[in-house]
């Protein structure tokens, strides 16, 4: 490409948390290879239940095993490099292999929020519309969604990336992240960023912010259609399935606009808690989701229970 050409860096080297003390190294390495494990098993066996399952296929489970995957392949490209990089101080990633893990990135993200409100969509029609669920919502249909989403975040990952990649890179080639992201990287620019920073925050505030609206509107009219309801143990059951939910929303968008934000207007001095935060809204709901979407579930959990004695009993014999 013809940045290529302008840009005598030819690899980059990600830093991780800039602060942090060597003796921590290995303690860090641990904890992002026990993320990375949880998360990897987590997601496996909820992509691959829903594969194999034919009564799993139904339309809040395809939508949950679509999370799974983006959370899968996140985790896949980010996390065996930054655990090397502690564990082995191996950092380095060739120029080429910085802007394709920086196109999963906002890729996988920007799917992640789609998909997050394509589920918000399934509630509110279980919830709010419960006799025409399937007249509305059917594997079809969600898969259709899904399918556009997939494509369409791939757009946008694309069109963030390209900004970076226009850039040309003279000098530092140390990324203070985790994992190659448009600002982190584009920072250690030969020009100036703040136009490419200024358009990639736009486009993620849009991509983000719009699932978002939805999702909050769509709880909303959920919890209003609640509370005017009678309290039945289907309704006790509905409030707890919209709380857990929201606490991966949450987890997943808060933290997220915050870094967005301030990352515009500066009034995070401090780069490991800006990492930190990075950290959190990437990786944490990465884990947490499939149990709490899935898991949990008595559907799944007989699932999986049936399958585990299945295997012991093949071994047995």
């Amino acid at each position: 490409m013809a940045n290529q050409n302008q840009s005598n860096v030819r690899d980059f080297f990600l830093i991780g948390f800039p602060g942090l003390p060597e003796k921590f190294y290995s303690l860090t390495s641990v904890a992002f290879f026990m993320i990375f494990i949880v998360s990897l098993y987590a997601n496996l066996i909820v992509v691959i239940l829903i594969l194999l399952r034919q009564h799993l296929h139904q339309p809040m489970y395809i939508i949950v095993g679509n999370l799974a995957s983006s959370d899968l392949l996140f985790d896949v490209f980010t996390l065996p490099k930054i655990i090397g990089r502690y564990w082995f101080g191996d950092g380095s990633l060739l120029y080429s292999a910085c802007f394709t893990q920086m196109f999963f990135v906002h890729y996988l993200s920007t799917l992640d929020s789609f998909i997050i409100m394509v589920m918000a969509i399934d509630r509110y029609v279980a919830i709010c519309k419960p006799l025409q669920y399937y007249a509305i919502i059917s594997n079809r249909v969600v898969a259709i969604l899904c399918l556009v989403f997939w494509i369409f975040a791939a757009a946008i990952g694309l069109g963030i990336t390209s900004l970076g990649l226009w850039l040309p890179y003279c000098g530092p080639n140390r990324v203070k992240s985790c994992f190659c992201s448009l600002t982190p990287v584009v920072v250690l620019s030969c020009v100036d960023s703040a136009p490419a920073r200024r358009i990639g925050f736009i486009i993620a505030m849009i991509v983000h912010l719009c699932p978002l609206s939805f999702i909050v509107f769509s709880y909303f009219i959920i919890f209003s259609k609640m509370c005017s309801s009678n309290r039945t143990d289907s309704w006790h059951k509905a409030i707890y399935t919209c709380i857990t939910h929201w606490f991966v929303i949450g987890l997943y968008f808060i933290p997220r606009l915050t870094v967005y934000t301030y990352n515009q207007i500066q009034l995070i001095p401090n780069a490991d808690v800006n990492v930190l935060l990075i950290c959190v809204y990437t990786f944490v709901p990465h884990f947490t989701s499939p149990m709490i979407f899935c898991l949990r579930t008595q559907e799944i959990k007989k699932t999986l229970r049936n399958v585990i004695k299945q295997v012991l009993g093949s071994k047995k014999k």
